[in-house]
């Protein structure tokens, strides 16, 4: 599959890349891999392009891992995750707020992922979940690409498990594993400004996320 080259439709986004590029470059991903704006060549649509469908949950199997443009399926991924086995359902979803650390008045927000690797990544994050917490019942992790204004959910993570203490900590991992370790960047407009990679840091494999020393 070819993707959109991220310098295509650039110049909406201030004519720069994401700063967090630079490291993910060493590693083997590389600028024609990355999806623009959440779109992608293929069958294009009446703009000419191509954008991903809406996200479906699987038909069988205990792990929904997606990558989507559209509204995310909150609820659903809620009431898939139901199990009669499982007595704890945590949800968590990351919503686009109006101010971050020194900058007030954000207005939107746009992720480009690496469409490729991020489901590879997020079935790394279930791997190790799992492992850590062998009784885990199911588990969802599917983000948005494209722009998100102040309220929209970027993000959702869901796991189930037969005791609560087990679906709050295996859910805190997903979604610190997904913000630490999968090759998503985004562009964050504020009042005074606009930047790449806000608050980005170094990429970690998942196996290593929570762990001291």
């Amino acid at each position: 599959m070819t993707l959109i080259d991220i310098d295509l439709g650039r110049s909406e986004l201030g004519g720069v890349p994401p700063r967090s590029f630079v490291r993910w470059q060493g590693s083997g991903f590389h600028r024609s891999q990355i999806v623009q704006l959440g779109q992608r060549a293929g069958a294009a649509g009446s703009s000419g392009i191509a954008t991903m469908p809406a996200v479906q949950q699987p038909l069988d199997g205990d792990d929904w891992f997606g990558l989507t443009e559209s509204e995310l399926p909150i609820l659903a991924a809620y009431d898939w995750a139901v199990r009669p086995d499982c007595g704890a359902v945590v949800l968590f979803s990351g919503t686009i707020r109006d101010h971050a650390e020194g900058r007030h008045g954000v207005e939107h927000l746009t992720y480009e992922a690496y469409e490729e690797q991020v489901v590879a990544r997020f079935a790394e994050i279930g791997a190790e979940l799992r492992r850590r917490w062998p009784e885990t019942g199911r588990v969802v992790l599917v983000h948005r690409t494209g722009r998100l204004g102040v309220g929209e959910s970027s993000v959702v993570a869901v796991v189930s498990a037969p005791h609560r203490p087990e679906a709050f900590e295996a859910a805190r991992f997903a979604i610190d594993a997904l913000k630490e370790s999968a090759p998503i960047w985004k562009h964050e407009v504020w009042a005074d400004g606009a930047d790449w990679g806000t608050g980005a840091r170094d990429v970690r494999d998942p196996r290593d996320v929570g762990r001291v020393g």
